[in-house]
């Protein structure tokens, strides 16, 4: 049934582009194709949890010092909203041509190939450098607990272990994704329930907090940089600034929808049922959670500026800080526990995201033709070969002298949502002049 789906879709989309001058574009041939396996409830709970990593639960604290309460809340909303924005184009694009190249195929189809090349390229690069970091963060975490094990031996066993994953093919990696990601949405829920209980007076010190966070001198904006600008307007425009930088780096991976519309089952109906639940997840979980920490944690607090300098694990999460100030004990550990299934969920899916990015390049005759195979289960295996080697740019932390690698995946990030919607208008202006464009059309048609 399956197979029969993957063979009506294929042909669906090879013929909507058979005019193409370019043969490039056309769909490979079925023994060269990767495997629609992903059901409708993995691509789901992807959406609301999939991604999700420390860029919330810790990079938050760090905007929180320099934006102040109201700065955060308004900097992740308004990146929030943009990232939305660029999801409901690219899931127009996804129903209406779910192939298997990826968002970068979509450049090459409705702009030009030149930045289909370019696009792809920008963005494997990216998760060629965001995926070590993961992994680097998850051996991070585990340091929490013990130092006892060389964090390389740490970094070592989580590559193996997600390079094991992606290799036993899309149906294990789904199901997977499925359960930390539902381990995931959990954890948020707790974390955002145990935030408003703190604030509303349910802790040890029986303290209701409210807004008192957002008065002076903690909020409601901060003053970044003010005894370098000498202006507190600018410092407080400053602050904000800061906060979307942040605010970018914690929503990188919520494009991992579009990457799986190669491999989804029945993508026409499920993948934009899946976008329209990321408003939600953008909604609640980022939203939602920085205005909770922005009510429990003030942002002038000696304890924050400490946590956000730390490198291990929960001590860095602006949750746990919320926890010390009222004298609630041992949920650190608890904490610190579901950051080692976000970073390893998020590293699971860099990969998987990578690995098919450089074989949708490969697709388009715009990387060596080898990395377009595929094993029986429809794996790419040696474009997860070679994406799994570069995570080995993990081990320059270990030494002290090199660990400074400069975070080019916000740079990316930025590149990939303006090219999305660079897409999207050629992509309107085509199926204007065909005629009507799909049911998946308007911004308020996803809600």
């Amino acid at each position: 049934m399956a197979y029969t789906e993957e063979k009506k879709i294929d042909q669906s989309s090879s013929s909507d582009i058979s005019n193409a001058v370019d043969k490039t574009l056309l769909e490979p041939p079925i023994e060269d194709s990767l495997h629609r396996g992903l059901k409708a409830r993995q691509i789901s709970m992807i959406a609301l949890g999939g991604a999700v990593g420390t860029g919330l639960i810790i990079g938050s604290g760090t905007a929180l010092r320099r934006g102040g309460p109201l700065g955060l809340f308004l900097g992740y909303s308004f990146v929030g909203f943009v990232c939305y924005l660029v999801m409901v184009a690219l899931g127009e694009m996804a129903a209406f041509l779910p192939h298997k190249k990826g968002f970068a195929g979509y450049a090459t189809r409705f702009v030009d190939p030149a930045l289909g090349f370019a696009l792809g390229w920008n963005y494997l690069i990216k998760y060629w450098i965001v995926t070590p970091n993961n992994v680097n963060a998850a051996g991070v975490v585990v340091q929490y607990w013990t130092q006892k094990v060389h964090i390389a031996v740490w970094m070592v066993i989580f590559i193996l272990f997600i390079f094991v994953i992606n290799l036993l093919g899309v149906r294990v990696f789904g199901e997977l994704e499925f359960w930390l990601s539902s381990i995931k949405v959990t954890c948020l829920i707790g974390l955002l329930l145990m935030g408003i209980i703190i604030d509303l007076g349910g802790n040890p010190k029986h303290d209701r907090i409210g807004f008192r966070y957002w008065r002076a001198p903690n909020g409601p904006m901060g003053t970044y940089l003010k005894d370098q600008v000498h202006d507190g307007h600018l410092a407080i425009f400053l602050g904000f600034w800061a906060t979307l930088t942040n605010a970018l780096f914690a929503y990188i991976g919520t494009e991992l929808i579009g990457v799986t519309v190669g491999e989804a089952e029945n993508p026409r109906r499920n993948i934009p049922i899946a976008i329209r639940r990321t408003f939600f997840r953008i909604l609640v979980f980022y939203v939602g959670g920085v205005f909770v920490i922005g009510l429990i944690v003030p942002s002038t607090d000696n304890s924050l500026f400490t946590a956000t300098k730390s490198k291990t694990g929960a001590a860095a999460s602006p949750f746990v800080v919320a926890t010390k100030l009222v004298g609630i004990k041992v949920l650190n550990h608890i904490i610190n526990a579901a950051i080692l299934i976000f970073v390893m969920s998020a590293a699971n899916s860099d990969l998987y995201i990578g690995s098919r990015t450089l074989y949708g390049l490969a697709v388009e005759g715009k990387a060596p033709a080898i990395f377009k195979r595929v094993n029986r289960m429809g794996v790419p295996y040696p474009s997860l070969i070679v994406c799994t080697m570069f995570c080995c740019l993990v081990f320059l932390n270990v030494s002290s002298s090199s660990a400074k690698v400069i975070p080019l995946e916000q740079v990316d990030l930025v590149t990939g949502m303006r090219q999305i919607d660079e897409e999207e208008e050629k992509f309107i202006a085509e199926q204007e002049a065909l005629g009507p464009r799909t049911r998946f059309q308007k911004f308020w048609d996803s809600l």
